[in-house]
């Protein structure tokens, strides 16, 4: 907090919508959500009904957190449902680092931490947008050819998609390309192994809204077999005229594809093998968890999986039946 406080961007806050507590959550899901973070949410959300007081119009609100260690996942989604609970008509949306056992981490229980998490943001969220630590590792490792990547590589990648920039250097067909390849994405899934419900690609910079139009057009039309039919005009195009710092175009792309089952399978395999042994489970209990709650985080991640799966199976004629 004190980094960013007196870093060249501490300016952007106001000092008194700092809200920091003397303990973490010991990478525990338990004591961000029900004791250490349950301390701290009335001063945030006070700090949080004090911005929205100021606001003209409220669309929503975007949380940035991760779920693999106790702050981020406990805290962040019990803040998420109080949020809920005050503003139930405004869009809550958050960028979400989900963890990766290819990822060194000293926090064993990430897969507990981030299925405990997923199971609340279906719950309170509009949308989620999966960042995931594996991905990130790839594109540092593959693509911008980093042999030892630190964490601000990786921050540089999230803050550079957050804010509408993904691929540099490319010329508009290029960039229609390279956002469908699997290699560019955030999330270690494979889009060729599901199908696409719904898309959304914002390009920024000088272009022909034409041919932006036209690449789009080519690409569902050759890989019509990867797109659902029966959601009618799934894929939406913006241009914004004016390009990112640094860059004469780029494109973000985002998608809700069957696909992304793949990360949900990778974390709740994860839990599992942890849970049927209810190894560390006793970190959880101790702080309130009752048992009950994990198998219930377990059924809906299950859930979950299940949906993308009968979305992925599903034709026209399934959905004229129902």
């Amino acid at each position: 907090m004190e980094s960013v406080r007196a870093g060249p961007f501490g300016r952007l806050f106001h000092p008194d919508n700092f809200v920091f507590g003397q303990s973490g959550a010991g990478n525990n899901w338990a004591k961000g959500h029900y004791t250490e973070g349950a301390e701290l949410v009335d001063s945030i959300l006070d700090v949080v009904r004090k911005e929205a007081g100021s606001c003209d119009c409220l669309q929503g609100f975007q949380l940035t957190h991760s779920l693999g260690g106790g702050t981020g996942s406990g805290m962040g989604t019990l803040l998420i449902s109080k949020i809920r609970e005050e503003y139930p008509d405004r869009i809550i949306n958050t960028f979400s680092i989900v963890p990766s056992p290819k990822v060194v981490s000293d926090a064993v229980v990430e897969p507990y931490n981030a299925t405990l998490s997923v199971h609340q943001l279906v719950e309170n969220t509009d949308e989620t947008f999966c960042i995931d630590n594996e991905a990130l590792y790839d594109i540092c490792f593959r693509t911008l050819k980093l042999t030892n990547p630190t964490y601000g590589d990786l921050n540089h990648l999230v803050s550079a998609t957050m804010s509408g920039v993904t691929y540099p250097s490319l010329t508009g067909p290029e960039l229609t390309q390279q956002m469908f390849d699997a290699k560019n994405m955030m999330a270690a899934c494979d889009p060729r192994h599901g199908r696409y419900l719904t898309v959304a690609a914002i390009f920024r910079g000088r272009m022909s809204m034409k041919e932006v139009d036209e690449q789009m057009l080519n690409v569902q039309n050759k890989n019509s077999s990867y797109f659902v039919e029966w959601i009618p005009n799934n894929v939406k195009t913006a241009v914004c005229d004016i390009p990112p710092r640094g860059l004469k175009m780029s494109v973000t792309f985002i998608d809700n594809s069957t696909a992304i089952q793949e990360l949900f399978k990778r974390v709740s395999e994860q839990f599992t093998a942890m849970f049927r042994r209810k190894a560390f489970l006793h970190w959880y209990t101790s702080e309130g968890m009752d048992e009950m709650e994990f198998t219930e985080a377990e059924s809906n991640m299950n859930d979950l999986v299940g949906e993308y799966q009968q979305c992925q199976d599903a034709t026209d004629n399934d959905e004229e039946n129902v």
